[in-house]
């Protein structure tokens, strides 16, 4: 699989009725060719890191609820969570009654503070990461 490399800058981030849409500006002499050539409407898989003054990567710190929300709505986490054994159908709503199952809570929320449900909730995470490792998608 060949990559494109390059720094960019994000310009705008607008909605419209199918998603959102990001702008970013390339510098001239890093926009690679490739990415010249592709028609309009070709896809992506993009993988970003923001970088501060010094070219570190920016960690960004999310709450396990706001985690566990992201997750239970991707689905090759929902198809993970089939695959594992925790609930025979791959959908949202499937995948948060597993995820309250599997870190015995009854909301979201209880992933902020209570610390047996947040090692079960690292623990299916750290699972699901090496599910997924290997996943494009």
């Amino acid at each position: 699989m060949e990559t494109l490399n390059f720094e960019s800058i994000k310009m705008a981030l607008k909605q419209d009725a199918t998603g959102f849409v990001l702008t970013l500006r390339i510098h001239p002499d890093q926009i690679p060719e490739n990415l010249l050539r592709d028609f309009v409407g070709s896809r992506y898989m993009v993988a970003m890191v923001r970088v501060n003054d010094d070219e570190e990567p920016v960690h960004y710190n999310i709450s396990r609820s706001n985690r566990a929300g992201m997750l239970c709505k991707n689905p090759v986490f929902q198809q993970f969570l089939v695959d594992a054994g925790h609930t025979e159908i791959a959908s949202h709503n499937a995948a948060l009654d597993a995820l309250y199952e599997a870190c015995g809570i009854i909301s979201r929320s209880e992933l902020n503070g209570n610390k047996e449900a947040q090692q079960a909730f690292d623990n299916l995470v750290e699972e699901y990461e090496e599910y997924a490792k290997d996943t494009p998608f």
